[in-house]
Formats: structure tokens, C-alpha cells, sequence
């Protein structure tokens, strides 16, 4: 057996847990082996014809889930559409409002809790208390241990990957290192812990068992 191929049966064996202890939370979820799945069990949780909106996530993209949003029959808040940094700051204001809201996670530990590291806070706010519904899609490479664990993949992994991603100017964009920084263009602004969904099922979690994300 091809090493890849351990390491997805892996995550389907792992997975199981997950499941349960992320539904023992309040979350609804569920386990698609691929990326393919994912995208298509994530259409199927979103209303055709609803308003719907992203937090930044590599994940989304590598499912290809952005581009069956904008191609299909949804009226998607973008903020990559905004022209001024007035419009984009509305946009991400609206994006609290819409019917669906999708994201991933930094890190989520083995027994469901979910790390999440942000600049702006917009995104953490509209998984925390903003849409109705939230989808959140995770590739099991971004489980750990424990909450120490997902803590340190959150900030010194997470953080700095998506700082060179991003091309932002702070130091661990140049050195790929967590610098603890208090740069003006920080990413890393507020740590959210997610351990529990008090409006049962509201929050929707797909772990995908491939490697996915940053």
C-alpha cells in the first residue's frame, strides 16, 4: 500500500472519534474521504438560491468549493469583489448576515476542539455568533492531540504559512517563524477555542481524510 494511501485510512479510522466527540459538542458532522466528496456534501448542506459567504481558506479552494459557489445557483458575498477598502470592509460587515457562512479551521484537537487564529476577526466572529448556518471544513491533517498541540499548530504553523500566502509584512512571512509580533499587518490578532455549540447543529463540520489546507 502506497504511503498516501496509509495515511488516508488513517484519517477514515480516526475519524469515527472525531465524529463522536465533535457530535457530543452540539456539532453535526460528517467524514468524505476526499476533497471531491467534501465539495459535494458541502453543496448539499447549502439551500440553492440562498446567500452564502467564505472565510479565507485554503481548504475551500483546494475542494474547489469557491468556484461551484460562484458558478452555481447562489447569491455569494464576496469580499474579493470590493473596489474601495470601504466596500470591502461592508462586504465582510454583510458576509455576518447571510444564510450559510463556510470556513475551516487552524487546528482541532482529537476530542473536538477547534483553534482558530485571526487578523481582522471577522471571520471567527461569523463562525462564533454571526450566520444561521456554518460549514466548516477540515482535512484531518490539522487534528493533534490535545489543546496544547493545536495551540502551537494554530500560531507557529498555521500563522506564518498563511502570512506567506497572504504576502503580508510581518516577520514571519520572511522567516516562516512565529516572532510573537505586534506588526501593524499581524494576522494572528485573536485566538478563538471552540468547545462547545450551544444551538445544536448550527454548526456543521466536514473532516475530509486528505491532507488539506495550511
Amino acid at each position: 500500500m502506497a504511503t498516501n494511501d496509509i495515511i488516508c485510512k488513517t484519517y477514515e479510522s480516526m475519524s469515527s472519534t472525531v465524529i463522536k466527540a465533535l457530535e457530543s459538542r452540539g456539532y453535526e458532522a460528517y467524514f468524505c474521504p476526499d476533497r471531491n466528496a467534501a465539495r459535494e456534501k458541502t453543496l448539499e448542506l447549502i439551500e440553492k438560491g440562498s446567500s452564502v459567504s467564505c472565510g479565507g481558506s485554503r481548504t475551500l479552494v483546494d475542494c474547489g468549493i469557491i468556484k461551484a459557489l460562484s458558478e452555481g445557483d447562489y447569491t455569494v458575498v464576496d469580499r474579493n469583489n470590493a473596489k474601495t477598502a470601504e466596500e470591502k470592509d461592508n462586504i465582510l460587515r454583510a458576509a455576518l448576515t447571510v444564510d450559510t457562512y463556510l470556513s475551516s479551521v487552524n487546528a482541532m484537537t482529537e476530542d473536538g476542539i477547534m483553534i482558530n487564529i485571526d487578523g481582522n476577526g471577522n471571520r471567527i466572529a461569523a463562525i462564533a455568533y454571526g450566520p444561521k448556518n456554518v460549514i466548516l471544513v477540515v482535512g484531518m491533517n490539522k487534528i493533534c492531540h490535545d489543546t496544547k498541540e493545536a495551540h502551537k499548530r494554530a500560531k507557529h504553523f498555521a500563522a506564518p504559512a498563511n502570512a506567506i500566502r497572504l504576502s503580508t509584512d510581518t516577520p514571519c512571512a520572511k522567516t516562516g517563524i512565529c516572532h510573537d509580533c505586534k506588526s501593524p499587518a499581524c494576522i494572528c490578532c485573536q485566538t478563538v477555542e471552540m468547545r462547545f455549540c450551544r444551538e445544536k447543529g448550527r454548526i456543521k463540520v466536514l473532516l475530509v481524510g486528505e491532507p488539506l489546507g495550511l
